[in-house]
């Protein structure tokens, strides 16, 4: 049974999408079949391992809409092991549908259920939102990885993460936990960043995962080929980095 891990922050350029990407893609690679499930419906999860929306007929929108469309919505990737569930434009309008329907926070979870025994990690990359998707991601996920960048307002609306969580466990998943916290877009030359950096640490004593993503302009480039970060070079040090962080997640599973 898949490991369901959401990549999760409401705060928008925080690279949440480049972690899930990348994430997905590093334990993909290290062996682990891995599905990525894209739910911001902007879609960069999906272009950023050369998928393209408009070639399949199925996406996340199609699985909400009916969980029998799930198993036939996951496309295999030109990665090995590698899958993805893709996002589309008309997910946008299932923030607005789902307010309107029962039990609609179980949605999702009621799609992955049909195909979560068919892989070892399941990511999904999230919205910058805490709205009614974000919801059904934290409902459906056995626990939260957030992404915060070492720069001004690191910590800005985290602690609503935080409280969405513990929420989301009360009443509606009581599995779910912060998987860990990692740092993004980190500069080591940078005073701000080593600052920064120790403030998260204070925070989250026991969740920072111990990898550290550095600002990397190979990681910048990459999307910009529909490659993750391991394909597009993988002698970078974006590249090492989420590797490390790969391992490092599997180690905490283990």
């Amino acid at each position: 049974m898949a490991k369901i891990i959401a990549v999760t922050n409401q705060k928008g350029g925080v690279g949440k999408t480049t972690t899930a990407v990348n994430l997905a893609s590093c334990l993909a690679y290290i062996g682990k079949k891995t599905l990525l499930i894209d739910c911001d419906p902007q879609g960069n999860s999906t272009s950023g391992v050369g998928a393209d929306e408009q070639e399949h007929a199925l996406s996340v929108y199609d699985c909400l809409a009916d969980s029998g469309n799930t198993k036939n919505a996951v496309i295999k990737t030109k990665y090995i092991n590698l899958y993805i569930i893709p996002s589309s434009a008309d997910l946008s309008a299932a923030e607005i549908e789902l307010a309107y329907e029962e039990n609609r926070e179980f949605f999702l979870k009621k799609s992955i259920a049909a195909i979560k025994d068919d892989f070892d990690f399941i990511i999904i990359d999230s919205p910058p939102s805490l709205g009614m998707i974000t919801i059904n991601i934290l409902t459906a996920a056995d626990s939260v990885l957030i992404p915060i960048q070492c720069e001004y307002y690191a910590l800005e609306g985290v602690s609503q993460l935080i409280k969405t969580v513990k929420s989301i466990k009360k009443k509606l998943n009581p599995k779910i936990d912060i998987e860990g916290v990692l740092a993004t877009m980190y500069d080591g030359r940078t005073n701000l960043s080593i600052q920064v950096l120790e403030e998260v640490k204070r925070f989250f004593p026991d969740k920072l995962y111990k990898t550290v993503i550095p600002r990397n302009i190979r990681l910048s480039e990459a999307p910009s080929f529909g490659e993750p970060i391991i394909k597009y070079d993988r002698t970078s040090k974006g590249a090492s980095a989420y590797m490390a962080l790969a391992k490092e997640v599997i180690d905490r599973n283990l």
